[in-house]
């Protein structure tokens, strides 16, 4: 169970720090680095970096956050269910 809320935690981290470096990026501020959303992403923040990309408009022109976090999230779920279910 405690998987689910570590799983929570870090979709919402994900999401919040997309919503962050859109503030940061239309302020014209220090920006969060690509790696570090990409590595909240493939620690497990798959879906929040995802729907914090298109809910803020943010990363959407770049191909490699439009393909790369969806298909990060997929594979990680698809993992998780198959070590959850064998």
């Amino acid at each position: 169970m405690w998987v689910w809320y570590i799983l929570l935690g870090i979709n919402i981290l994900a999401f919040s720090l997309m919503g962050i470096d859109k503030r940061r990026a239309r302020r014209h501020l220090w920006r969060i680095p690509e790696k570090t959303l990409f590595l909240v992403v493939l620690l497990g923040g798959g879906i929040g970096g995802t729907l914090g990309m298109f809910f803020f408009r943010h990363k959407t022109k770049h191909w490699y956050f439009r393909l790369g976090f969806p298909a990060i999230a997929i594979l990680e779920y698809a993992a998780l269910v198959y070590f959850l279910l064998y």
